[in-house]
């Protein structure tokens, strides 16, 4: 019996029909006998959304208030693909950072991930529910809420495998794996099979958005394999590992 961590982003997620294809893709996974951890990140461009709603309030947003406002969004992406999964016949449960157990520095808006005490969340594991966890966010020492940045549920998926010894982190995406470039705009774009975590973060110096640059140095760290696939097409991904194997 496998323990997976998965993380879907905000386009995965963007309407109720690609909340359920998600929530068949977990509970397809738990009827095959596995313990499933799903990180989420909000719908669509709801992040974008806050944001203008909090510009549109102040003329300089408090930090600590717009970390509060920005982590709304994937608390809701977490609460409804839990009901979605409980709909289909899986126990699930909903957590945000703070219950999952995610520790933070103070550094509003691009915080890092200083500890993950996952001592609850292997209890809800143990209990055989599917857990979604709320991605982007955690607290910080003094109790409050604080993001991870753009792309953020990235680094939260990486740190929540290696914290629970997961035995695979797979990272679902728009696109089926990882290009030269923009397959969107370059039909010339090829898809790598495997990349080593070093090449992969010379993609992300070099403007690739796929990952989040500090998910691949956790990777790293941790020697935790990353599988990249798509939430819409049953095809091979990309692997990124050690030696791109």
């Amino acid at each position: 019996m496998a323990l997976i961590v998965q993380k879907f982003g905000g386009t995965s997620l963007a309407d109720r029909s690609c909340i359920y294809n998600v929530a068949g893709i977990i509970t397809q996974k738990v009827r095959k006998g596995n313990r499933v951890v799903t990180v989420v990140s909000a719908q669509g461009d709801t992040t974008d959304r806050l944001l203008a709603s909090a510009w549109d309030i102040a003329k300089n947003p408090c930090p600590r208030e717009l970390d509060a406002l920005l982590s709304t969004g994937e608390q809701a992406s977490a609460a409804l693909l839990a009901m979605a999964v409980s709909e289909l016949g899986v126990p699930s449960v909903s957590l945000n950072g703070f219950q999952s157990g995610i520790q933070t520095d103070g550094n509003f808006g691009d915080a890092s991930i200083t500890a993950v005490q996952s001592e609850a969340l292997r209890r809800l594991i143990g209990r055989g529910a599917a857990v979604i966890v709320a991605g982007f966010q955690g607290i910080d020492e003094k109790g409050n809420i604080t993001t991870l940045g753009r792309g953020g549920s990235d680094t939260s998926a990486v740190a929540l495998a290696a914290a629970l010894q997961a035995d695979s982190c797979c990272i679902y995406k728009d696109v089926d794996g990882i290009y030269s470039a923009d397959p969107r705009i370059d039909p010339k774009a090829r898809k790598y099979d495997h990349l080593s975590y070093d090449k992969m973060l010379e993609l992300c110096d070099k403007g690739s958005g796929v990952l989040q640059r500090r998910s691949v140095e956790l990777a790293k760290f941790y020697r935790i394999k990353l599988q990249i696939c798509s939430s819409f097409q049953q095809t091979k991904g990309t692997t990124i590992g050690e030696s791109g194997q």
